[in-house]
């Protein structure tokens, strides 16, 4: 599949990059000609403040802005006014946190989130519980396999008022039975939030299957541009929500003492939006559904597989997470014995491979499993077993590097 695709991202061409591998996927992917050229055509031809203006060229900013929103929402199953532009998967959630959960969380009421969130998942809730007097209970996962127990899910009961979870962790690539945590959180009158910034570019993704009350992910992590995000809300609850900015656009009428807010989805989109990344994403996701999320799973699973059992046979070499390969979502996160996961980064780096090291913005998982910093190959659609055979190379040679003898 790579050979077939690869072509399609003018990055891998660069001259400067020649030799790239790039595997940090999970934080950023490249973007396709496609996408680089729906948003130049938006600039050359049809830029214009959109929603605002009552000439031709506003008109037809207009209509790319809301076919955005309608290829959106389309993808995951939504109703257009139920998908709100936002700048990020963080933003999306904080924007629940700010408006349903200032509106709705009371002193002494339960969240429930999982302890392998990103910290964008995390952090809204923390001020959410500290604002409110609200207590925050986590889910832990077996620390073998990241899969959560039947006894966890007892921690959902009638005290919850919100549950928040990722689809597909950033670090262990688990997916997360969003469902069954939905039905759960609605079985006592809860909200369920779900976090599916690493889920939507590897699965078909169906949010009134899964039953999320909020639904949240970004463009720039499948092929989109950077700078624009999602928020999928059920109608019902966005209607009684109020706005989460203020300003202009988002409004029907103000008067010097009050204001009344415009329908959805506008009431959530103060301020000038960012059509173009809108129109960026739009091309991502016609791209994407082009090449087909099935086939997209079934080559992420193939190449992890391929990944894991080169890199078990490398003694110094551990694996975090599933021991299963098809649990990790084409993520593969990793220690070397003695080497510090910035130096085997930079190492890498050295040999033009690019991983992510640290904490993967998910200090509670680390500190939970003991161990506080990893190194992480994420793989997608355009990497190829050629790169990883290389990579896998070069990573039996880390220790050397290092200075290590062995």
């Amino acid at each position: 599949m790579a050979n077939e695709y690869k072509k399609d991202f003018p990055i891998f061409n660069a001259p400067e990059n020649k030799g790239l591998i790039y595997f940090d996927n999970a934080a950023t992917t490249q973007r396709p000609s496609c996408v680089i050229e729906a948003e130049k055509n938006y600039y050359e031809h049809n830029n214009a403040n959109p929603l605002r203006g009552l000439y031709d060229l506003s008109g037809r900013a207009t209509e790319d802005y809301e076919n955005a929103r309608h290829v959106t929402a389309k993808f995951i199953n939504a109703k257009d006014c139920e998908i709100i532009f936002t700048r990020n998967a963080s933003e999306s959630l904080n924007l629940v946190a700010y408006t349903w959960g200032v509106a709705n969380i009371k002193e002494g009421d339960e969240i429930v989130v999982s302890v392998t969130e990103h910290h964008s998942n995390i952090l809204p809730w923390q001020m959410l519980a500290q604002a409110k007097g609200a207590k925050l209970v986590w889910l832990e996962p077996d620390k073998e396999t990241g899969v959560f127990a039947e006894s966890e899910f007892a921690k959902i009961n009638e005290k919850t008022k919100l549950v928040s979870v990722a689809q597909v962790s950033n670090v262990l690539g688990i997916t997360h039975p969003v469902k069954k945590i939905a039905d759960l959180a609605h079985k006592y009158g809860a909200v369920c939030v779900v976090d599916g910034a690493q889920s939507v570019p590897h699965m078909k993704v169906d949010v009134k299957d899964i039953g999320a009350d909020f639904f949240a992910f970004s463009g720039h992590k499948l092929c989109g541009p950077m700078g624009i995000g999602v928020l999928y809300g059920k109608k019902e609850l966005l209607e009684e929500m109020p706005p989460f900015l203020r300003g202009g656009e988002m409004i029907e009428y103000v008067t010097r003492d009050s204001a009344t807010w415009a329908e959805l989805p506008h009431k959530f989109e103060a301020g000038t939006v960012n059509a173009n990344g809108a129109v960026g994403l739009a091309a991502a996701i016609k791209y994407i559904e082009e090449i087909g999320l099935n086939n997209i799973a079934e080559h992420d699973n193939a190449l992890a597989a391929y990944l894991m059992e080169k890199m078990k046979k490398i003694p110094f070499v551990h694996l975090i997470g599933n021991p299963d390969s098809s649990k990790h979502c084409g993520i593969v996160t990793f220690t070397i014995d003695g080497v510090h996961p910035h130096d085997i980064a930079s190492l890498l780096d050295t040999e033009k491979i690019a991983v992510r090291a640290g904490h993967h913005c998910a200090q509670p998982l680390g500190a939970y499993l003991g161990v506080p910093a990893t190194a992480r190959a994420s793989m997608y659609f355009y990497n190829d077993e050629e790169e990883i055979d290389r990579f896998v190379q070069v990573l039996s040679q880390i220790r050397k590097m290092s200075g290590y003898k062995d």
